[in-house]
C-alpha cells in the first residue's frame, strides 16, 4: 500500500477530501461504518490499468485522488478516451458482471475500493446510497452529453477552455468553494493527454494554452499549476450558451 493509501487507511471517512460529494454524501453514521467496514484503499501509478474492457468487475468504489481516463479501443487498434474520473466520481456498476470501458491511471489515483456483492447488498438496503448513485449517474450522463458537443462541434480553442473549466468546477466543488475570480487548481492531466482525450494534437494544445495565458485568461506556474483571474472570461471562451449551457 502506498503512503497516500496508508494515510487515507488510518483517518476517518468524516475526514475523506471527497466525503460530501462520493456516492456516501448522505451516508447516515451506521451506514458510514458498514461501508467503513468493508472499504480497502488502492493506488495505482500513472499508466496503469485499473480496470480492462471485458473483465469480470470485482470491486466498485470511488476514486479519491488522481484522475482516471476511460477508453475503448476497436479491432484494429485505434482507441478513444470517452470519460475522466475525477475525485468522487464512481468506478464500477453495480448490477453489471464485465466492464465496458479500459480504466486507466491519468497520474496516479488513490481508489477507496469495496467489495461488489456487499455493496450491491448494503445498495439494496439503502436509501441514500442509493438515491446519491442515482443522481451521480445522471450527471454522468449530462456530462457525456455535453462531451458529445465539445467533440463534435467546438473548435480546439473551446474545447481547450471547456476541459480547463470542468477541472476548475470540480476542483472548487471538492473545497466547497466556488469557482469564481482567481480560481486555482492543478492540471491533473499531461498535455499529451488532454490532447488524447480531446482528439486534437498535442501540438494544438500547446499552442491554445499559450495563446489563454498570452491573453490573460490564465495564468501559469510551471507546466501544471493554473491560475483563472476572471472564471467568467474563461466561460465565454467554451463557446457554451451563456443562458445555461455550460458543462459542470
Amino acid at each position: 500500500m502506498s503512503v497516500q493509501a496508508n494515510l487515507l487507511a488510518e483517518s476517518s471517512c468524516e475526514s475523506c477530501p471527497i466525503r460530501y460529494r462520493a456516492v456516501c454524501a448522505r451516508c447516515e453514521e451506521d451506514e458510514l461504518a458498514l461501508l467503513d467496514q468493508m472499504k480497502s484503499y488502492k493506488t495505482y501509478a500513472p499508466g496503469q490499468t485499473i480496470v480492462w474492457a471485458g473483465d469480470k468487475v470485482q470491486f466498485v468504489g470511488s476514486v479519491v485522488t488522481g484522475v482516471a481516463a476511460l477508453s475503448q479501443t476497436m479491432e484494429d487498434g485505434r482507441r478513444q478516451m470517452v470519460g475522466l474520473l475525477l475525485p468522487s466520481d464512481f468506478v464500477g456498476r453495480p448490477g453489471r458482471d464485465y466492464a465496458p470501458f479500459d480504466v486507466v491511471a491519468a497520474n496516479e489515483v488513490t481508489l477507496c475500493k469495496f467489495a461488489k456483492a456487499p455493496f450491491e447488498e448494503l445498495l439494496g438496503r439503502s436509501a441514500s446510497i442509493s438515491s446519491r448513485l442515482l443522481e451521480m449517474t445522471l450527471d454522468e450522463l449530462d456530462a457525456a452529453r455535453e462531451w458529445m458537443l465539445l467533440l463534435g462541434r467546438k473548435t480546439a480553442r473551446e474545447k481547450i477552455a471547456s476541459l480547463l473549466t470542468i477541472l476548475a468546477r470540480r476542483d472548487a466543488h471538492l473545497r466547497l468553494a466556488s469557482a469564481s475570480s482567481n480560481v486555482r487548481f492543478d492540471l491533473p492531466l499531461s498535455r499529451e493527454a488532454m490532447a488524447d482525450y480531446l482528439g486534437v494534437t498535442l501540438e494544438t494544445v500547446s499552442r491554445q494554452i499559450s495563446a489563454l495565458k498570452r491573453e490573460g485568461i490564465i495564468e501559469l506556474e510551471g507546466k501544471r499549476h493554473v491560475t483563472v483571474p476572471d472564471f467568467a472570461r474563461l466561460m465565454n471562451e467554451t463557446g457554451d450558451d451563456s443562458d445555461g449551457g455550460m458543462l459542470t
